[in-house]
């Protein structure tokens, strides 16, 4: 695998930064999550991670903490800006600065903030939608004529934070097999949606004729029948984006014929020229609205099956699961390298929580403790009751 030998340490969040975490980990880096100690986590993203919880705010967790990361590639800080600072984990500790040598000067020290830095929003609570909302992305989204919609919170935590961030850490890598050194990779989500949204906003601010009209107008925001997702009869969905003339009219060739021959007889049958005519664009809406709610989705997408008329049906997460070619409800690692391919998924179907602190003794170990360090932080409070116990018993603390 790609990243053998990595070692990774990943503070405990939510959502950009264990995914970029997660993308590591695939391609075979060791990443060690460090929780709290006590505290449960949601998190799905942790395949292939290990967890070590400490106490931070004690000072031997403190060390123990510094230890890891000095002794490490990556570090991933999914903190509001400050936090890692505050607890005296900042990347000075680990980078020379004012003529002070550091802990780690190969450290990559990856930072997911929400906001710019620069910003007057930089020390402001937020979530998806806000970053959405500042990157000027919102506003171009489809929805109703009232309002945009929202991805749920793809768009920002995973695309502009999570794999911008992944992406920023392998190019400090890359560097510092040139240099020698490490750096600090600055990731916020505002700047990192407009960034994978260069296309859109571009086009926009070029007033290209593909997105330069209100928004619900246009070819990709909604506008274009064309363009758009249509309910079937049992209430499922099929999805239709035949943008070029030839695959729209291998589409309405198509659809014309399966009305016909089901025995529709609308009163406005659309030609090939109603593509490029906007006038007849609201006609056109209604005559796929109507067609498609004569037949069920299933089948829509037998009949739209291997033709070039970019139509294909909206499938549940359950149905699109068994299409992955891991045979999995877990998504597949994606890219797919040819001679160092991603960690083989796990197959069984089930989505499981990496509890914290699983794999404090044998973390602890690898980085060098000894059996008397790590009863001494068991007395010391560092861990949960839970790791504590087990310490205590294993050792006869």
């Amino acid at each position: 695998m790609s990243l053998n030998g990595l070692t990774v340490v990943e503070f405990a969040g939510l959502a950009p930064a264990p995914f970029a975490g997660l993308l590591l980990a695939h391609h075979g880096a060791s990443v060690i999550r460090i929780d709290r100690p006590s505290l449960p986590s949601s998190d799905v993203l942790c395949a292939n991670k290990r967890s070590i919880a400490l106490d931070l705010k004690n000072p031997a967790g403190l060390a123990v903490a510094r230890r890891l990361v000095s002794r490490s590639d990556v570090l991933i800080d999914p903190f509001r800006p400050g936090i890692m600072e505050k607890m005296g984990l900042g990347p000075e500790v680990f980078h020379e600065s004012d003529g002070r040598t550091g802990l780690n000067n190969r450290l990559v020290y990856a930072r997911v903030a929400g906001f710019p830095p620069e910003g007057p929003h930089k020390s402001m609570a937020g979530h998806e939608i806000n970053y959405l909302a500042l990157s000027g992305v919102l506003s171009m989204l489809p929805g109703t004529p009232e309002k945009p919609s929202f991805p749920l919170n793809l768009l920002a935590d995973f695309a502009g934070g999570g794999l911008l961030c992944a992406t920023g850490i392998l190019l400090a890598l890359f560097e510092r097999g040139k240099s020698g050194r490490g750096q600090v990779v600055d990731v916020n989500m505002v700047s990192g949606t407009r960034y994978v949204s260069s296309f859109p906003l571009l086009h926009v601010m070029s007033m290209s004729p593909l997105l330069s009209g209100p928004r619900g107008t246009n070819p990709l925001d909604g506008g274009a029948p064309f363009y758009d997702v249509y309910t079937c009869s049992d209430g499922k969905w099929m999805s239709v984006g035949c943008l070029e003339p030839q695959f729209f009219a291998t589409f309405l060739d198509t659809f014309n014929m399966a009305l016909q021959k089901n025995g529709v007889r609308p009163g406005w049958i659309p030609t090939h020229k109603a593509q490029s005519c906007k006038e007849d664009w609201p006609k056109l809406r209604s005559y796929l609205e109507d067609g498609f709610k004569t037949q069920p989705r299933d089948y829509w997408a037998g009949l739209f099956h291997g033709l070039d008329a970019c139509t294909v049906p909206v499938l549940s997460p359950e149905e699109a699961a068994q299409l992955d070619p891991s045979g999995s409800v877990q998504p597949a690692p994606h890219p797919h390298l040819s001679r160092t391919p991603p960690l083989p998924q796990d197959r069984s179907n089930q989505i499981t929580i990496l509890q914290p602190g699983t794999h404090t003794q044998e973390i602890l170990i690898e980085f060098g403790l000894s059996f008397e360090d790590i009863k001494q932080l068991a007395s010391d409070g560092v861990f949960s009751e839970e790791t504590r116990y087990k310490i205590t018993s294993k050792y006869k603390l």
